[in-house]
């Protein structure tokens, strides 16, 4: 199940962060998914809910949910700040917006 896990990792991940590193409105949709993540994970901590892993025996404690709420919150807070606070930087060669 490891390897399946690591392939979808790569196979995801790798897409995600390079649509993230050039595309502004991409990190503003991630800020969003971030804070609902960050949420639901906590509601599961406070509420002593444990979740079962689909397609296998593993079983996500509340207190697996509490941590993962905490990475969840801090990809929140960098997604919120390059996709709405920052100011994008001019590409070489771009045209300025009016």
């Amino acid at each position: 199940m490891i390897p399946v896990l690591l392939t979808a990792l790569v196979v995801l991940g790798l897409p995600t962060l390079y649509f993230a590193f050039r595309s502004r409105e991409y990190r503003k949709f991630l800020a969003g998914a971030f804070f609902v993540s960050t949420g639901f994970q906590l509601y599961l901590y406070f509420a002593n809910v444990s979740v079962p892993l689909l397609g296998t025996h593993l079983v996500l404690t509340p207190k697996i949910s509490g941590l993962r709420s905490i990475p969840h919150f801090v990809f929140f807070l960098l997604c919120l700040y390059f996709g709405f606070i920052a100011k994008p930087k001019e590409r070489p060669g771009s045209q300025p917006r009016s």
